[in-house]
């Protein structure tokens, strides 16, 4: 039970009062002692008599009857014209009700949004059998600094004075979808050029520990258009683009990109964006051979590589 955090009394406390009564203690001195008017002891002492150690418990604040309450027709007539996706100001207009009242039926039936209307999309889940199939990347902006900012520091009073000066950097990152190997740099822009460059050292990363790309799954952004494309074919690979407006459909560069954010990027407060850079290859090396994933039953990314070589899955496929 949600108790407000003003309530001079619970559950526990409602008990004590009755108790009290029932073993003779007068209703001037239980409520002296708890700090309570007499009527509260009184209210207390009868409801326990009459419904036990239910009857202390808080009822329901919904009034008993409520006469301008839309009948039951109504409101299915409500439900039925707003899964027919009519406007809340449309509904009123046809049955000729308020609006307040219409959006508070559409609210109570939960339909107050057209997304939910739709049925929910399900679980996009899915993974490659061998290393390289398929490499996912991502960018994502992140803002220079030179002091803690109130991410970190939880006080706004000073975002002020990070304005105007550093500018903005980009976290490029490459991540198999078998192993979870992942590559990442900071770069000064998310250009053509720049995602081309970034796709080409990542395959040198990949090709060092045994893995070749096959496939490179991206959003539609403007970084990944034609110098990316060259760049995916001259390593003899397949550019997967992502569906539009469905993030999900990249979700391992998603998920990845938030662990980033979470136990590098806003991990402590940094002195700067320079030191929060100086950080990154430390904590690429720490999560690729030590840190263990939940999708890879506990292994590093590292580790499931050796595990897949051990049982073979790892060769000319690669």
């Amino acid at each position: 039970m949600n108790i407000h955090k003003l309530a001079r009394t619970t559950p526990s406390s409602r008990g004590l009062i009755a108790a009290r009564r029932e073993s003779g203690v007068s209703e001037a001195v239980v409520a002296a002692h708890l700090g309570v008017d007499r009527k509260t002891v009184r209210k207390w002492t009868r409801r326990k008599r009459e419904g036990g150690e239910a009857g202390l418990q808080d009822r329901s604040s919904r009034p008993r009857v409520s006469p301008n309450a839309l009948a039951p027709e109504w409101r299915d007539a409500v439900d039925a014209l707003r899964r027919l996706r009519f406007t809340q100001a449309r509904i009123a207009e046809v049955l000729g009700l308020s609006k307040s009242r219409v959006q508070r039926n559409v609210a109570a039936l939960g339909l107050a949004r057209l997304s939910a209307l739709e049925p929910p999309e399900p679980d996009n889940r899915y993974e490659r059998k061998r290393p390289g199939e398929l490499v996912h990347v991502d960018t994502k902006k992140l803002g220079r600094f030179y002091q803690p900012g109130h991410r970190v520091t939880g006080d706004r009073r000073t975002s002020g004075r990070l304005k105007g000066g550093k500018g903005w950097e980009y976290l490029h990152i490459a991540i198999d979808d078998r192993t979870r190997l992942a590559y990442a740099e900071l770069l000064a822009d998310e250009k053509g050029p720049t995602c081309a460059a970034f796709l080409r050292r990542a395959a040198r990363f990949y090709a060092r520990h045994g893995i070749r790309m096959q496939r490179v799954m991206s959003d539609n952004g403007c970084g990944y258009k034609n110098d990316f494309k060259d760049a995916v074919a001259a390593l003899g690979a397949k550019h997967v683009p992502t569906r539009p407006y469905r993030p999900r459909t990249n979700g391992k560069a998603e998920r990845f990109i938030q662990t980033l954010l979470r136990l590098w990027a806003y991990v402590r407060p940094y002195n700067s964006s320079d030191e929060r850079a100086a950080a990154l290859a430390p904590w690429m090396h720490w999560y690729n051979l030590q840190r263990p994933h939940g999708s890879l039953n506990g292994m590093s990314p590292r580790d499931a590589l050796k595990q897949l070589r051990r049982d073979n899955v790892v060769g000319d496929h690669t």
